[in-house]
């Protein structure tokens, strides 16, 4: 008998297929707003109109513009937006880009509702492997237009890494998940196609562990796995024809599926849990973390759910076909990283990387259970 617990999180809409501009006055409106801080990709401020515009859209109601936020959404980067984000009065914060801005403009939330006011304050709310810390519920909530197509926007947990250790941790509360999502496919035409793929090879690793978790459940399973369908068609469509609107809003929706898992209390596997440890520890991007080690993790993952992984093989169009097999084809030819040598990390940090791997939250819950870091060494090798 399937037995578990679906949550439905704090978000009131997913809006797609019209321009940002557009759907976020009516967002703005909607929830009667008036002053929107704005959290965006810099090279979209900088080097495009986009964010002009929805400037102009907005105006009066554009309470200030934050653009700096690096990668893998440093503490300190946090830090500076929240600050800013206090002195423009903000009642709401609209972020336009990928997941590192999503998240940063998540832990944005909690350091205003709890007077967070410098890096190290955030270990009073990050998440830990003990009692949840006591927190403030957010009261400036988010709204998501993201460009990239990890599907962070859909959660309500921000990943910040802290720069003292190199660690990425947790922030969590329900009220973190924005309470709206535009899907605009037409802002997605200016991300680069390394960061469009790879990012969604990360979407992709999302509905693969979810498929091949130990507790996956029917509800999960339908949106991972329609979700899985429309990705693995959608991402070779984009890289044929870059302004094919069409494949990049199915990459779109793909995406927002397959967070149906997670979403529903469905754990991902070491694929995951490795990848944390090459972004927080080495800088890898998000997406290059997931394209380096899904295969390796299915490949050792085989003995324990070869019938799962028949269902992933199925979803991409080569029933009877072996998953592993299938995800590194269909990998190498989106032109993406294939090894840790790719991505410049060696066998040298192996070992660190597996003890480290062991302390995030996803490997203890693989499919095949990891006893210690001489298991994860072994992906590892495979990863190579």
């Amino acid at each position: 008998m399937h037995k578990g617990r679906v949550v439905f999180g704090a978000m009131d809409e997913v809006v797609f297929g019209r321009p940002a501009s557009e759907a976020l006055i009516e967002q703005l409106n909607r929830l009667g707003t008036k002053r929107a801080f704005l959290m965006v990709s810099g090279t979209l401020n900088r080097e495009t109109d986009e964010i002009e515009n929805i400037r102009r859209v907005l105006g009066p109601r554009c309470a200030g513009t934050f653009d700096a936020m690096p990668p893998h959404t440093p503490r300190a980067a946090v830090i500076a937006a929240a600050d800013q984000a206090r002195s423009a009065g903000a009642d709401v914060i609209v972020t336009i880009g990928g997941g590192s801005i999503t998240d940063g403009a998540k832990a944005v939330q909690l350091c205003l509702a709890n007077d967070i006011r410098n890096p190290d304050d955030i270990d009073r709310i990050r998440s830990g492997r003990g009692a949840s810390p006591q927190l403030s519920p957010p009261t400036v909530r988010q709204i998501s237009v993201p460009t990239t197509i990890a599907g962070g926007e859909f959660s309500a947990t921000a990943g910040v890494t802290n720069e003292k250790t190199r660690v990425k941790e947790a922030l969590r509360h329900p009220l973190l998940m924005p309470r709206a999502v535009i899907l605009d496919p037409w802002l997605g035409a200016h991300t680069p196609e390394w960061l469009w793929l790879s990012t969604g090879i990360r979407a992709v690793d999302h509905c693969v562990e979810g498929i091949c978790s130990r507790e996956a459940q029917p509800y999960g399973d339908a949106q991972a796995l329609k979700g899985l369908s429309m990705l693995a068609q959608a991402l070779p469509r984009v890289k044929a024809d870059a302004k094919d609107l069409d494949a990049r809003m199915d990459c779109q929706i793909g995406t927002w599926l397959s967070t149906g898992p997670l979403a529903s209390g469905v754990p991902m596997g070491a694929s995951h849990g490795i990848g944390y440890v090459l972004g927080a520890e080495f800088g890898v991007p998000h997406g290059y973390t997931s394209c380096v080690m899904l295969p390796a993790v299915m490949r050792w993952n085989m003995s324990a759910n070869a019938e799962r992984q028949a269902l992933v093989a199925a979803a991409m169009g080569r029933p009877g076909a072996d998953a592993g097999d299938v995800l590194d084809e269909f990998i190498r030819g989106l032109g993406m990283p294939r090894s840790l040598r790719d991505v410049k990390v060696g066998p040298e940090h192996f070992d660190r990387i597996a003890l480290a791997a062991m302390a995030t939250p996803w490997v203890p819950r693989n499919p095949r259970k990891i006893e210690g870091p001489a298991q994860v060494r072994e992906i590892l090798d495979m990863a190579a």
